[in-house]
C-alpha cells in the first residue's frame, strides 16, 4: 500500500489540534497564505487530481473556474454523503484524519476568495459530527478559523450540516438544496454551481478526498507525482468489498492491477470461490467479468474498456449471485432513490424493475428485451441529474459482458453494441 493521502492515519490524536499540530498539521495553510491563488490550482491541475466523488472533473480547472467569477460572497462546499454502494473511503479519511480534512477546506475557501466553507456529512455518519465539531471548533479557538486568519486578512468559517440519508444529495444541487432546508431534490443547469450555487452564492463543490489531497501536495508533492502512470498520476483511495476475504479500503498508486488489489490487498475471494462479476465505482458503476483481472487501475485503461473508476469502489460478487439477482438488487436500490421528480429517471426505473423480474421468472419477451434497451438507453439522455443518467450503467454493461443471460446473441468482433 501506498502512504501519500494516508499518511497522517494513526500518527496523531484525532481530537487534540496540539497533537495534529506536533506533526506539521496547518504548516501547508500557512504556506498556502503566502502563494498565488492560482498557483495553487496550477500545482492540482499538475498533479492530475480528478474529482474523486465520480464525476471526475479536473480539481484544479474547477478551482480556477470557481475563483474567476466575479460575484461576491464565494463559498465552498465539502461532499461527505458518501451514498454510492460498497463507498467508505471517505469515512475513513473523516475518521483518521479530521483536521486535515478542516485544514484542506480552508485552503480551498482562501485558493478560491470564498467567504464561508460546508460540510455537507451524510445521515449515517452522523456518529462522527461531533469528531468534525471539535476540529472546526479546536481551529477556531487557535486562529486557522475566524476572522483576519494568520494575520492574512483572510476572513474565513466552516458550518456543518447533516443530511437525512438520500443518496440523490450526493448529487451537487439536490445537496445544496437540502442544506437550504429545502427537500433534496436536483434542478436544472444552468446557472451552474460556480455561479448561482448554495444560497445563490458562486459556489465550489468537491469531494473528501479531493480536498484531502491538497495539504499533503503542498507540503511535498514530489512523492505524489512520482507515483502512478504518466496520465494517471499519483495514488487513489479505494474501498474493495463484497464476497473478498479482507473486505476495506486501500491506498494503491494507479497502475496497480485489479488483481493485485483484489487477491493481494483484499485477501482473495471467500472459500476460493469464483468471480461472477466486479462493479468498478458504485451502483452507478459500471460491471465486468473476470477478464480484467489484468487491467491497471488507471483512468485510461478504464476508459479504454468502457469502465469508470467513479467512486472509487470496487465490488466483487462470486459466483453464488447471478448476474440478474445482482442487476434487481441495484434496480431496488435505485427505485427507491429516485426522487421521482422528473419522468424517464422515475418511470423508466420502475419499468426496468419490471422487466428484469420477468427474466428473473423465465417469462420475458423479446419485446421485453428491446424495450428495455430501449428504456436503459433513453434515461442517460433524458434524465435531469446523474441518478438517471448512471442508474442503468450497471445493465448496459451486463449486456455488453453477459448478453446470454437476456438472449442475445454475443456480438461479432468489430461490431458495435
Amino acid at each position: 500500500m501506498a502512504h501519500f493521502i494516508t499518511r497522517n492515519f494513526g500518527k496523531y490524536d484525532v481530537f487534540s489540534i496540539d497533537s495534529y499540530l506536533s506533526i506539521g498539521g496547518f504548516s501547508s495553510l500557512k504556506k498556502a497564505l503566502k502563494m498565488d491563488k492560482e498557483d495553487i490550482a496550477s500545482l492540482i491541475t499538475k498533479a492530475g487530481v480528478k474529482g474523486r466523488g465520480g464525476a471526475e472533473y479536473p480539481m484544479g480547472r474547477k478551482w480556477s473556474q470557481a475563483r474567476q467569477v466575479t460575484r461576491p460572497h464565494h463559498c465552498v462546499v465539502c461532499n461527505a454523503d458518501e451514498g454510492e454502494t460498497c463507498t467508505f473511503k471517505d469515512r475513513e479519511l473523516i475518521t483518521q484524519d479530521p483536521f486535515n480534512l478542516i485544514e484542506a477546506i480552508i485552503i480551498a475557501g482562501w485558493a478560491v476568495d470564498a467567504e464561508d466553507g460546508y460540510i455537507y456529512m451524510r445521515e449515517e455518519y452522523a456518529h462522527l459530527c461531533p469528531r468534525l465539531i471539535n476540529a472546526i471548533e479546536q481551529a477556531r479557538q487557535r486562529g486557522f478559523l475566524g476572522k483576519n486568519i494568520l494575520g492574512s486578512g483572510f476572513n474565513y468559517d466552516i458550518h456543518l450540516y447533516s443530511g437525512a440519508g438520500a443518496y440523490v444529495c450526493g448529487e451537487g444541487t439536490a445537496l445544496i438544496r437540502s442544506i437550504e432546508g429545502k427537500a433534496g431534490r436536483p434542478r436544472m443547469k444552468p446557472p451552474f454551481m460556480k455561479q448561482s450555487g448554495l444560497f445563490t452564492r458562486p459556489t465550489c463543490l468537491n469531494n473528501v478526498e479531493s480536498l484531502s489531497i491538497v495539504p499533503h501536495l503542498l507540503h511535498d508533492a514530489a512523492p505524489y507525482l512520482a507515483q502512478g502512470t504518466e496520465n494517471s498520476i499519483g495514488t487513489k483511495l479505494i474501498s474493495v468489498g463484497g464476497n473478498v476475504n479482507k473486505p476495506g479500503v486501500f491506498e494503491i498508486p494507479f497502475g496497480t492491477t485489479i488483481r493485485q488489489i483484489i487477491y493481494d490487498l483484499a485477501g482473495g475471494i471467500q472459500e476460493n470461490r469464483s468471480i461472477r462479476l466486479i462493479q468498478f465505482g458504485g451502483a452507478s458503476g459500471k460491471i465486468a467479468d473476470d477478464s480484467v483481472l489484468d487491467l491497471p487501475y488507471t483512468y485510461e485503461d478504464f476508459a479504454a474498456h468502457n469502465l469508470i473508476i467513479g467512486s472509487g469502489s470496487i465490488l466483487v460478487i462470486d459466483e453464488r449471485m447471478s448476474v440478474i439477482d445482482f442487476l434487481r438488487a441495484t434496480q431496488d436500490f435505485f427505485l427507491h432513490e429516485s426522487c421521482g421528480q422528473c419522468v424517464p429517471c422515475r418511470e423508466g426505473n420502475r419499468q426496468i424493475k419490471f422487466f428484469l423480474d420477468k427474466i428473473k421468472a423465465g417469462t420475458q419477451t423479446q419485446e421485453d428485451i428491446e424495450t428495455m434497451l430501449t428504456f436503459a438507453k433513453v434515461m442517460p439522455l433524458s434524465s435531469l441529474c446523474g441518478l438517471g443518467e448512471t442508474a442503468q450503467n450497471a445493465l448496459q454493461s451486463a449486456i455488453k459482458v453477459f448478453p446470454e443471460v437476456f438472449g442475445l446473441m454475443p456480438k461479432a468482433q468489430g461490431e458495435q453494441a
